[in-house]
C-alpha cells in the first residue's frame, strides 16, 4: 500500500503528535488534553503528515515568521518545524514530498524565504537550505572572571530591577521590537511566545519553573535590556555554594545594558558558574569580563538555516557594506529560485533582476542562503569547492558586499 502524504485533519492530530514524539525519541503517548491544548495554536492547514494504512509515520509543519535581514528590513518567511520520519519509514522520500509541497506553497503565498533549525546537519542542504547564523554558548567560571565581588549596580547611572512575569509581558514586546530592528537573524515573537515564556500560559505536558527576570533601565529610565535566568541548588562538601545560573534569555539594545546584565548575573550571591545560553558567535560576553578566559566555550554550532524562495526580493531587501555589482548563477534543483541574476548595490539601495550577462559566481541556492545574512564567506566557499568563481576576484567582491560587521544571530528556537 502506498504512503499518503498530505495535510492532516483535526481528527488525525493526536496520531500526528504521537508520530512526532516517536521521531524525537520521546515516549509515544499523547493525552487527549495535550492534543486539545496544542491544536488551536499549531495552524492546522500547514500541518502535513504521511500515513501508511491509516497510521501517521512522518510529520511536518510550517508557520508564518518574520526574519530581520542586514539593514533592519523584516522579510516574510515560512518557518519549518516538527519534522520527523518514523524509523520504520526512512529512505522512502516522505520528507521530500512534504518539503516540496510546503516550499511550493510558501512561494505561492509570496514568502521570500524559508527558515529552520536543523536537528541534524546532513539533511537540509539537499532541499536548498544553508546554515546562515551560528550560535556559541559559554560557561563562565565566576570566581576566575576578575569581577568585583562587591559589585552593587551599574556605574553609568542606570539601574537593574527584578520584575515579575506580568511586568515582562508589558515591557518585553516593545523591547524585543527595538532589538530585532537592529539584529539581523532575529525573528518575531508573538503574544503567545510571551505568555508561554512568562508562565501566564502553562501547558499540562510541560512542567513550568518560574525563572528570575531582571531589566536594565538607563539613566533616562528607558528599558534597554532584559535578562531571564534560573539557578540550581548545589553545595560542596565544605558547605560552600557551587550554584549555576543558566540564562534562558538576554536581549539588549545598548552596550551599557548588555554589560550591566552580564555583570549582574555574575554577581548574584552563591553563583559560581554562569551558562550563557545560545549567543551570537561574536558575542561581547567574554570581553566584558576582566579575564575573558573565564568564559569557556561549551557549544559552537550552526543554528538558523535559510532557503531563498525569491532571489530578487531577498537580495533587494537587505543592505550591503559597499557599492558593487555581481552576476550570480543560482542553481536550484527544486526549481523554486534558480536563474541568473545581476545585483547592483549602492548607498541608495540594491537592485536585483534576471540577467543574460556572463556570471561572476556560480553557486547552489543553499550557498546563497549561507551568504545571505553575512555569516559565511564566498572566498571560503570557493576554497571548499562549493562556489565557482567565474570572474577573477568575484568572491572577494561578494564578501565585501555580503559580509556584515557583526555576525547574524537568532536567539529563538522554533
Amino acid at each position: 500500500m502506498s504512503v499518503d502524504v498530505r495535510t492532516i485533519t483535526e481528527s488525525e492530530f493526536t496520531d500526528w503528535l504521537r508520530a512526532l514524539a516517536t521521531g524525537f525519541l520521546r515516549p509515544p503517548v499523547v493525552r487527549e488534553d495535550e492534543a486539545a491544548e496544542r491544536l488551536p495554536h499549531m495552524g492546522l492547514p500547514r500541518i502535513r503528515g504521511a500515513f501508511d494504512a491509516g497510521r501517521c509515520v512522518a510529520t511536518y509543519r510550517s508557520f508564518a515568521q518574520e526574519l530581520t535581514v542586514p539593514g533592519g528590513a523584516k522579510v516574510p518567511a515560512s518557518a519549518v518545524s516538527n519534522v520527523t520520519v518514523s524509523p520504520t519509514h526512512r529512505r522512502r522520500g516522505l520528507l521530500s514530498r512534504m518539503m516540496d509541497a510546503d516550499l511550493a506553497a510558501a512561494k505561492e503565498r509570496g514568502d521570500v524565504l524559508s527558515t529552520l533549525i536543523a536537528a541534524e546537519y546532513p539533511i537540509y542542504g539537499r532541499y536548498g537550505f544553508g546554515p546562515a547564523a551560528s550560535i556559541t554558548e559559554w560557561e563562565i567560571d565566576v570566581p576566575r572572571a576578575g569581577l568585583d565581588a562587591r559589585w552593587a549596580g551599574p556605574g553609568d547611572g542606570g539601574r537593574i530591577d527584578l520584575v515579575d512575569g506580568a511586568e515582562v509581558r508589558k515591557l518585553g514586546p516593545e523591547l524585543h521590537e527595538r532589538f530585532r530592528a537592529t539584529q539581523h537573524g532575529a525573528i518575531d515573537r508573538d503574544e503567545r511566545w510571551w505568555q508561554l515564556g512568562t508562565g501566564q500560559v502553562v501547558l499540562s505536558f510541560q512542567p513550568w519553573t518560574e525563572p528570575f527576570y531582571a531589566v536594565y533601565r538607563s539613566a533616562r529610565g528607558e528599558v534597554e535590556g532584559l535578562l531571564v535566568y534560573q539557578a540550581d541548588e548545589k553545595w560542596g562538601d565544605g558547605k560552600q555554594p557551587l550554584n549555576t545560573a543558566t540564562v534562558r534569555d538576554m536581549i539588549a539594545v545598548s552596550p551599557a545594558a548588555e554589560r550591566a546584565l552580564w555583570h549582574f548575573v555574575c554577581a548574584v550571591d552563591w553563583i559560581t558558574t554562569v551558562r550563557s545560553g545560545y549567543r551570537a558567535s561574536d558575542d561581547l560576553l567574554p570581553h566584558l569580563l576582566p579575564d575573558p578566559r573565564a568564559a569557556r566555550i561549551v557549544t559552537q554550532a550552526d543554528f538558523l538555516w535559510v532557503r531563498l524562495l525569491d532571489v530578487v526580493r531577498a537580495l533587494e531587501a537587505r543592505t550591503y557594506a559597499v557599492p558593487g555589482s555581481l552576476v550570480l548563477e543560482v542553481h536550484d534543483a527544486a526549481g523554486q529560485a534558480g536563474g541568473r541574476f545581476r545585483l547592483d548595490a549602492s548607498a541608495d539601495g540594491a537592485v536585483c533582476a534576471p540577467s543574460a550577462e556572463s556570471p561572476d559566481l556560480t553557486l547552489d541556492v543553499r550557498e546563497l542562503g549561507s551568504l545571505y545574512l553575512g555569516e559565511e564567506s564566498a572566498v571560503r566557499l570557493v576554497a571548499l569547492g562549493r562556489v565557482t568563481e567565474e570572474s577573477a576576484g568575484a568572491a572577494a567582491v561578494a564578501d565585501a558586499l555580503f559580509r556584515t560587521s557583526r555576525r547574524p544571530w537568532c536567539p529563538d528556537i522554533f
